[in-house]
């Protein structure tokens, strides 16, 4: 039961991959810079990924600790991605007349609202999923000495 379910979800994966591909490539022959309906768009994607990672990585740890190591350094990474994400939401200026409000995270307010309320409500959750795993130390260091050696 437990294969069918594994194999029911990697359509969905495949669609989401397939997504951004499609949307990496409108993207790329726009050329317009990032605004914050992407940023926040791609901290949600990333945010969801990372989520599932988390998930992999505690399923994988037991039977096979190498490979639950290099999920948890990708783990890692992904949320260091997540982070500068957000950190980039803020410096974009706003076009929506939000002004310099918008430009502070204040997660402590409703998710309902302009936009600068629901990428931080969503970050300020994944932080706390994060920090009860992760050190704070190895939240601001970077990743050294996980490779894997191809054997193709």
């Amino acid at each position: 039961m437990n294969a069918s379910r594994t194999t029911d979800a990697h359509p969905y994966l495949r669609a989401a991959t397939a997504g951004l591909r499609h949307h990496a490539r409108a993207h790329t022959s726009h050329g317009t810079p990032a605004d914050r309906l992407h940023l926040d768009t791609l901290h949600a994607h990333l945010t969801s990924a990372h989520q599932l990672l988390d998930q992999l990585t505690d399923s994988t740890r037991s039977p096979h600790p190498a490979a639950g190591r290099h999920l948890a350094a990708a783990h890692l990474r992904l949320w260091q991605a997540t982070a500068a994400v957000h950190d980039a939401f803020h410096t974009v200026p706003a076009d929506d007349g939000e002004g310099s409000a918008a430009e502070e995270c204040r997660p402590e307010r409703l998710p309902e609202g302009p936009l600068v309320l629901t990428i931080c409500q969503r970050h300020l959750a994944a932080s706390h999923a994060i920090r009860r795993k992760t050190t704070p130390t190895a939240l601001n260091t970077p990743l050294h000495g996980h490779t894997t050696t191809c054997s193709q």
